[in-house]
């Protein structure tokens, strides 16, 4: 069995790695940096940057300066000057830049490509400023990079298991609605809505999603009108029976529960439940339902 790499609760762990200095003769973990002299980070997760934002940013470094130095780490160059590779603080970067300033202090730090993914994520994650879409990315990458179950992420980036497992739901959107949640004319609450309709009929969930945001409906609005529709698509059974009004709403409860696709095949002599994941993480957060009573 291969074995798994873990990380520690959050960035403190991962922040553990040894100053180093520019020259072998200081010690100063803190420089002010060029900003020419500093990169983009590979492992950035945003992709979105508010221009308003940034330049509210901006003003306030203008005016009181740059309160929290960003995270940096050394990287090789064809230059005779050592440049240097953003790991946290991509923001605060342009933001100095926009302000018309040409250094900006900086934590050097020789970090391993790893450690380098883990900070760049929880970093941006823990700022709560990645839009849903992006969120849900750097979520699911920590997961994937190292080998992290939905709680384990969770504990890392101060999140709930479950909140966890619904955001990477998010990815199994179809990219229009996607894209609608990205610029802000559909919320969170309205495709997370949205996502039990749109495992069933891709065309369907766009074509209310659109008509949600045109419209501006509530949350509340769009999950009845999603529950209508599963409703109209779930009462036929296989053998072209309609299905019991009573086990529609049971199959409604136990998917909002769960947060997972459920179908109930009932008849006289008993039935069967059936619930629909997507990974081993989502099978156990649906699990876990059924022991800790959430």
């Amino acid at each position: 069995m291969t074995k798994r790499k873990t990380l520690g609760r959050g960035l403190d762990a991962l922040l553990s790695a040894s100053p180093i200095s520019e020259s072998t003769k200081g010690s100063q973990a803190l420089k002010e940096l060029p900003i020419d002299l500093l990169q983009r980070g590979e492992y950035q997760p945003r992709v979105d940057m508010k221009e308003d934002k940034l330049q509210d940013l901006a003003n306030s470094i203008k005016s009181e300066g740059l309160v929290q130095p960003i995270l940096v780490r050394p990287i090789k160059s064809e230059s005779k000057e050592q440049r240097y590779e953003i790991i946290a603080g991509e923001r605060r970067w342009q933001a100095t830049q926009l302000a018309g300033l040409h250094t900006i202090p900086a934590i050097i730090k020789d970090i391993p490509d790893r450690s380098a993914i883990a900070i760049s994520l929880i970093e941006n994650i823990q700022r709560e400023d990645l839009n849903p879409i992006e969120e849900a990315k750097a979520l699911s990458r920590l997961a994937e990079e190292f080998t992290m179950t939905h709680e384990e992420v969770g504990e890392a980036v101060g999140r709930s298991r479950s909140m966890v497992t619904n955001l990477m739901r998010l990815l199994d959107l179809p990219e229009q609605i996607s894209a609608m949640l990205n610029e802000g004319s559909l919320g969170m609450g309205h495709a997370r809505a949205i996502l039990p309709i749109s495992n069933i009929d891709a065309k369907l969930a766009i074509t209310l999603a659109q008509k949600a945001s045109r419209e501006g409906w509530s949350v509340r609005t769009l999950e009845n009108a999603v529950k209508k529709l599963s409703s109209k698509q779930g009462k036929k059974s296989k053998a072209g029976k309609i299905k019991d009004a009573d086990i529609v709403k049971l199959e409604k409860k136990l998917a909002d529960k769960l947060g997972a696709m459920v179908e109930i095949s009932h008849s006289k002599k008993g039935g069967k439940i059936s619930i629909a994941y997507h990974s081993v993480d989502e099978l156990e957060g649906i699990i876990n339902h059924f022991y800790d009573g959430s």
